[in-house]
């Protein structure tokens, strides 16, 4: 079950007063992803995770750091509460706990290699395809939210909605990711670096 929510990585803000963007707006908007994310070669990030599942009365919490390394290299290394590490690299997600290493090979399973780009996507902010989403954008305050919901049928059974937030020059905040039920996986991002020397060791495992 964890597993399977740590691969549908999300989060968003709490809804407040939002104003839908303009077509013009919304272009800008989306060039100002573009060109950040174009741009960007790598991230390192502290992060919170909540899992929110419909049943239980209080959210589940972690956090750990992030480590992205352009085109697609991702590392979650979770902290707390148990210490935890998913690398994606070269279609492949790995995970270590407790010393023990699994891994899959995610190019042979087109729903979970489409996760992987989605994750990559949506740490870097540009996945604004309007033939994968319906896409929806708003102002927020001090920044931008966007919402989307996938077309494909199959892909939307495991993802029903994902809301990305970003600060005002078009870098990712926090992301969240809902299924069909009313369970959902939100991560805000803090401490963000850009473009700082990683050692790709962090990637090998």
């Amino acid at each position: 079950m964890r597993k399977i929510c740590l691969l549908f990585l999300l989060v968003a803000m709490t809804v407040n007063a939002q104003t839908p963007l303009s077509s013009v707006e919304a272009s800008k908007f989306r060039t100002l992803v573009k060109s950040a994310s174009e741009k960007t070669k790598t991230i390192t990030s502290d992060f919170t995770q909540y899992q929110h599942i419909e049943f239980m009365s209080n959210d589940i919490e972690s956090s750990g750091r992030l480590a992205f390394k352009s085109p697609a290299m991702v590392r979650w290394e979770y902290v707390l509460p148990d210490p935890y590490i998913i690398v994606f690299k070269d279609e492949k997600l790995t995970t270590v706990q407790n010393g023990k290493k699994s891994s899959m090979d995610m190019g042979s399973n087109p729903v979970f290699k489409q996760l992987n780009q989605l994750i990559t996507a949506s740490i870097t902010g540009d996945m604004f395809d309007d033939n994968a989403f319906e896409i929806s954008y708003f102002r927020e305050t001090g920044g931008y939210e966007a919402h989307l919901k996938p077309k494909d049928d199959g892909f939307a059974e495991f993802i029903a909605n994902i809301q990305i937030n970003f600060s005002s020059n078009g870098e990712v905040q926090e992301v969240k990711m809902s299924e069909s039920s009313e369970d959902y996986t939100r991560i805000v991002f803090d401490n963000r670096k850009t473009n700082v020397p990683l050692n790709l060791e962090l990637f090998e495992h």
